[in-house]
């Protein structure tokens, strides 16, 4: 790899043809554009969704909501009407040079527009191509419409918050979606390495409904694993005392799980003889009086200020930091020194997000907002092997001869 290529991220080289929407599909190609994957993402002539959804745009700015911004960040942008042969003709050849097709659309719609596995690996057998459906093929759900909402519903996300709260609820952002976008990234980056060995791509796919699924039951399957009929839910999280903890001025976050951070727990309130309470004595014990845990650090906790416990329980090495609102969170020190939160230059108003992750081997591309529709049309159709004359009739241009 040569300098030049390393300072680009460790996906450098590789071409992601994006045809996904909302927020499921950019997610996953968010992460790989941040790890310096080149992302040409394929907009109807009408937008992403997320254009128009995803919040208010600047006046200056018409499609460029908060959403759309964050989630499409370090990718670029071509419109194409994927029912017109125009269309038909640009994806074929945007097909034959990518290196990775990411779609959330339904089977039924990808086959129909000559864009399922079948189809675009006859044209070019190292493609990786991945499939973001609702529901597993080989279910009765197959082909079932599905969003976040649905998928928190169906998968128990709901149900974990109905057993805290007494009611089922929505957790409040799209986490199904962030989930299997993030799994859908590690997948397709599991492919390439296959990919390298093989010389071979191939079909990915990734259902949202059993992923999510999955990932409640693998932490609330509980004695269930075991017993036809056990309990299910760990009590620690279901207990609705697990929550940010009141203090004499705001609210606290602590977690003191081992014997080690629970002893420095207890010294830390004053209270180091309840290491010998059976109730307290180990980790078994702490479990199955949860309750009472929980109940102890709630009481303690309102004797002293946030700042005051938080530097006391470091002191002890007992994990603690304070409670944020959205608009604290946005002058959290951490996040501004890391880079990871910024405001964006040239933008005067506009606060962006950066890359959270590093790789000592291979640098990060330059971090740029988020692509207007059709931004790159004209660079990604030159580099595609189109002259002028055909650049300007596929972007209907009056210079078309």
């Amino acid at each position: 790899m040569s300098d030049a290529t390393a300072k680009r991220g460790p996906l450098a080289g590789i071409r992601v043809l994006d045809c996904t929407g909302v927020i499921v599909g950019p997610t996953s190609t968010l992460l790989l554009a941040e790890q310096g994957a080149d992302v040409i993402k394929v907009e109807p002539p009408e937008g992403d969704l997320m254009r128009k959804l995803g919040g208010k745009a600047p006046a200056n700015a018409p499609g460029m909501s908060p959403k759309f911004m964050h989630f499409n960040r370090n990718k670029r942008s071509i419109v194409l009407d994927l029912k017109a042969p125009e269309g038909q003709e640009v994806i074929r050849r945007l097909a034959a040079t990518s290196d990775v097709f990411v779609s959330n659309m339904r089977p039924r719609a990808l086959a129909s527009l000559g864009l399922n596995w079948e189809a675009l690996s006859a044209l070019n057998p190292r493609m990786v191509h991945c499939t973001i459906a609702g529901f597993a093929t080989d279910g009765p759900y197959d082909g079932a419409p599905a969003y976040d909402t649905i998928i928190q519903g169906l998968s128990g996300v709901a149900a974990c918050l109905e057993q805290v709260l007494g009611e089922p609820r929505f957790a409040p952002f799209v986490l199904t979606d962030h989930i299997v976008g993030i799994i859908a990234a590690q997948s397709i980056c599991a492919a390439l390495v296959a990919r390298a060995s093989t010389g071979q791509g191939q079909a990915i796919e990734v259902p949202m409904f059993e992923n999510a699924a999955a990932f409640v039951l693998s932490e609330h399957l509980g004695q269930r694993t075991f017993e036809p009929d056990g309990t299910m839910g760990d009590p620690r999280i279901m207990t609705p005392d697990a929550r940010p903890i009141p203090t004499k001025d705001g609210y606290i976050c602590v977690s003191a799980n081992t014997d080690p951070q629970a002893r420095g727990f207890f010294t830390a309130i004053g209270r180091p003889e309840l290491m010998q309470d059976p109730r307290f004595h180990n980790v078994a014990a702490r479990l199955a009086h949860v309750a009472d845990y929980f109940a102890l650090r709630a009481e303690v906790m309102r004797e002293k200020t946030t700042a005051e416990w938080v530097e006391l329980l470091r002191r002890h090495d007992v994990p603690a930091m304070p409670y944020h609102t959205l608009p604290s969170l946005l002058e959290d020190p951490q996040l501004r020194g890391s880079g990871v939160l910024t405001k964006e230059e040239g933008e005067e108003h506009m606060l962006g997000l950066r890359h959270a992750n590093r790789f000592s081997g291979s640098g990060l591309p330059e971090s740029r907002l988020a692509p207007r529709q059709g931004q790159h049309a004209e660079a990604i159709l030159a580099e595609l092997g189109y002259g002028a004359e055909d650049r300007a009739r596929l972007l209907g241009r009056e210079d078309a001869a």
